[in-house]
């Protein structure tokens, strides 16, 4: 027999332990992609403010003033999105003043970009008053609006109400099952 590779292993391995219809209540929540995302960006006003850095807004001050947040709680938002490596916290002097530090998206931070357009694109549709959105996103390089959509593997687009199906992924682990008596 021929050397499987690994993820075909992998794939034989899960199907000896897995059941083939699962039920989401047999896995362990705490180990969810989005919960373990929403740690990290679930706070209040943390996508407020990553918001205002993909606009360019990155000094504390500014910040803080822009968006109307105690000073104390952005404090803590951004030692938050340092900690989690989704911001990088960079030293700048002015002529003739103390050092001070601005903060600027990571790799990890931009490819939050989506999830934001996202959000924006759920409250344009279904939170905009009568005057329509209030804020529109293009490209810079062709003025066209920038969408996001759910698309499949093989290209297929998605609306909201398409059904899906969850799966067990290599990193799943099942809620400990009692023992039966």
């Amino acid at each position: 027999m021929a050397s499987l590779g690994f993820d075909a292993q992998l794939i034989r391995r899960m199907i000896g332990v897995m059941p083939a219809v699962m039920d989401p209540r047999q896995l362990e929540s705490s180990v969810c992609s989005i919960a373990r995302t929403m740690e990290l960006i679930g706070h209040p006003w943390t996508l407020l403010v990553l918001r205002d850095m993909f606009n360019g807004v990155r000094r504390f001050d500014e910040l803080a003033e822009h968006l109307g947040i105690a000073r104390n709680v952005l404090t803590r938002r951004l030692a938050g999105l340092v900690d989690a490596g989704l911001v990088e916290k960079v030293s700048y002097r002015e002529p003739g003043q103390r050092a001070r530090h601005e903060y600027r998206l990571t790799e990890a931070g931009w490819a939050l970009r989506p999830v934001l357009i996202a959000v924006m694109a759920y409250g344009d549709e279904h939170l905009a008053g009568s005057d329509g959105p209030p804020l529109r996103v293009e490209h810079a390089g062709c003025g066209g609006e920038i969408t996001v959509r759910m698309e499949c593997a093989h290209g297929h687009t998605l609306t909201p109400r398409d059904r899906l199906r969850a799966i067990p992924g290599p990193g799943a682990r099942y809620v400990p099952t009692p023992p039966t008596p």
